[in-house]
């Protein structure tokens, strides 16, 4: 390679580096907040339309259109942060009381084995009970609290987990609780993808908390107060119904899952930064809501008929992406001493390298779903998500935003975890790719 090439390729690597670890970052920290509460107010105050959205920013200005939106709710309401408090102060609490078996999730690469308390479950359908019970049935608040406070909620959350990744970045740089921690020396970089993989404080772990007892367990609640929203206002339509409970099977489904969950990509390769802690605990109640948000105020009927086709379809995606999962967490549970689809697993032991030099190995499963394509389990995710925003029907595109936003993070994860994985297994990893090439979608891609 001559000099100009060396010097060339230096320049791209440098501006690539740029573009990755600071522009890109630093545009997702500083417009998804901004993106939270335009969702809130365009499904609250605009019908759901960007256009009119649009055509308020041309009128008044993005800045001033903006401001007059964040601004009372900036930094949450009285009401919003009592909400919040109580919500996660409850989850907290049955995180430690409510009984469960040890969970020892995969070794990492640094050779730590995080350890959880399989209650998920459990805990799931105490809140959803608790829920029920102090709003429908001793009437304590209202089942619309939520929804009524979207805003403030909102604000608040969005300040809050803002100042709590600031908190992460420090303690990850200077008290982590692990050896998977450290900085890269980029501020910016650190702060949005975290220093710290396995956060705890005072034993409750933080990523457990933050992704599956706050946002997911709060994802439920708040697509809940919309349908009670709804009904408040115009009666229960079959299209929220048909959303709603399409969206709660999947979050069933997820706790059921839980400790699968555990040992994906979020949890074992993406630290407890912005990218993470603040989009579940700020993006979720804005960007998955979205069908049941836009709904609220557009109360039209399906029939019996369509209503239940998409029940059907939707909830089969559901069930096969749990199954694809479970299957794949069947094999390496039992070591492949099990049957996928009636025939003994095709699998290939791959073999790593921790950092603290012990050699370890995994099983890469190469039949039933995993054989299909690397990372088939999001399509049916993806078709799901459609299937519980097509009730909202086609008028605008407010309903469709977070398929679309999901569509592009799962297609990037897919290609992220490919890249993790090769780096982690290499050959062996080459060898699962010859086996099963496509990466999502079988003959296709």
């Amino acid at each position: 390679m001559s000099a100009y090439q060396t010097l060339s390729k230096k320049i791209i690597d440098k501006n690539i580096y740029i573009l990755r670890q600071v522009i890109f970052p630093l545009f997702l920290i500083v417009t998804c907040p901004l993106m939270v509460m335009l969702m809130w107010y365009t499904s609250a105050q605009l019908e759901g339309s960007f256009l009119k959205l649009f055509q308020m920013c041309l009128q008044k200005g993005f800045f001033d259109t903006f401001g007059s939106i964040w601004s009372p709710y900036f930094f949450g309401t009285p009401t919003a942060w009592k909400i919040i408090a109580s919500f996660g102060v409850f989850q907290l609490i049955l995180m430690r009381i409510v009984p469960g078996k040890p969970f020892h999730s995969p070794v990492t690469l640094a050779g730590n084995v995080p350890v959880y308390k399989a209650n998920g479950v459990a805990c799931y359908f105490i809140t959803y009970i608790a829920f029920y019970i102090l709003s429908f049935q001793l009437r304590v608040f209202s089942p619309t609290i939520i929804y009524d406070n979207l805003g403030g909620l909102l604000g608040a959350l969005c300040f809050f987990s803002f100042i709590f990744c600031i908190f992460l970045y420090f303690k990850g740089k200077y008290k982590p609780s692990s050896s998977d921690s450290g900085t890269s020396g980029n501020v910016i970089f650190d702060f949005y993808w975290g220093t710290e993989l396995y956060p705890r404080i005072f034993g409750w772990d933080v990523k457990l908390f933050t992704n599956c007892r706050f946002g997911m367990m709060g994802w439920g609640l708040v697509i809940m107060s919309c349908a009670a929203k709804q009904s408040q206002l115009y009666g229960l339509s079959d299209a929220m119904l048909v959303s709603v409970v399409l969206q709660l099977i999947y979050i069933t489904k997820f706790f059921v899952w839980e400790t699968g969950y555990l040992g994906s990509l979020d949890i074992m390769h993406d630290r407890a930064g912005f990218m993470i802690c603040w989009g579940v605990l700020s993006w979720i109640p804005s960007v998955y809501t979205s069908p049941a948000l836009y709904l609220v105020h557009h109360p039209h009927h399906l029939g019996l008929t369509v209503s239940l086709a998409i029940f059907l379809v939707g909830s089969s995606c559901i069930m096969i992406n749990y199954m694809a999962d479970r299957q794949r967490q069947l094999v390496r549970s039992t070591v492949g001493n099990c049957k996928v689809w009636g025939k003994k697993p095709k699998v290939i032991e791959a073999h790593y390298v921790t950092e603290k030099g012990e050699h370890k190995k995994s099983l890469l499963l190469c039949s039933g779903w995993w054989g299909i394509a690397r990372h088939f389990q999001y399509v049916p995710e993806l078709l799901a998500a459609f299937f519980w925003s097509v009730p909202a029907l086609f008028t605008d595109f407010f309903p469709y935003f977070y398929f679309v936003f999901l569509t592009i993070l799962l297609t990037q994860r897919a290609f992220r975890d490919d890249e993790r994985c090769s780096k982690k297994y290499g050959k062996d990893w080459d060898k699962y790719c010859s086996i099963v090439p496509k990466k999502m979608i079988p003959y296709l891609f």
